[in-house]
């Protein structure tokens, strides 16, 4: 239970709140694990509840009629998954699957709902953390119809960048191939502009470390969806 409770105090949704509400929390709270690759839930499954992420990192996602994978999220440890369904009594709007090893809480949504309802600032969070989402799928969708890929990706670096409060360097925790699809475009095409933007100076690119080395140039790209000279 201990474990529990010291998880759930670094989530988005519950730090900050009482103890004996983060204790009624911990109590509803089943432990779940998943393998790297393994199903989460589905889009269009019934939603019995939602996860926080306790270890680990969970991708969201869609697919289209033709079998394309879009990434809409990635959500580490502390990140609530699949809330929307505790409001809606729909179904989940997306899919999601574990891409590492994974440690999660669930929250069955009747038991959820019954202790909101005793605890009415547990609401106020929740719904504040599905406005938070609501902003980043606008600028999300803003991305990939407005933009290009290269300010798709300076923009993406420069999120992680204010994320990590530094300002010249980030690492980044998931794959080039999930970094694409999160991006909307494919692994060769995101090469090909990492490659291009080492080349003009923008980055510096060593495996995973990335440098931001000309952010006012990365800001150009991500704030009006340029195109890099040359391309």
């Amino acid at each position: 239970m201990t474990n529990k409770l010291k998880i759930l105090s670094k989530t988005s949704l519950f730090a900050g709140i009482p103890p004996e509400q983060l204790d009624k929390v911990g109590r509803i709270a089943e432990k779940r694990h998943f393998r790297k690759g393994e199903i989460i839930f589905t889009e269009n499954q019934e939603g019995a509840g939602f996860y926080v992420v306790a270890s680990g990192m969970v991708k969201v996602f869609k697919v289209s009629m033709e079998g394309k994978e879009q990434i809409l999220h990635i959500f580490g440890p502390g990140e609530p998954i699949g809330e929307v369904p505790v409001f809606t009594d729909k179904a989940y709007p997306a899919n999601a699957e574990a891409i590492a090893e994974s440690h999660l809480l669930f929250f069955p949504k009747s038991a959820f709902v019954n202790l909101i309802a005793k605890n009415p600032s547990l609401s106020l969070r929740m719904l504040a953390v599905l406005s938070m989402r609501l902003r980043q799928f606008t600028v999300q969708i803003e991305n990939l119809s407005l933009k290009e890929v290269p300010g798709r990706l300076a923009g993406y670096l420069l999120y992680l960048a204010e994320e990590n409060q530094i300002q010249d360097r980030v690492e980044l925790t998931i794959s080039k191939g999930h970094l694409a699809s999160l991006l909307g475009t494919i692994p060769e095409t995101l090469s090909r502009v990492f490659g291009k933007m080492s080349r003009d100076n923008i980055i510096a690119v060593k495996g995973r470390d990335i440098r931001l080395l000309d952010t006012e140039k990365l800001e150009a790209l991500a704030g009006y969806g340029l195109h890099i000279n040359g391309d």
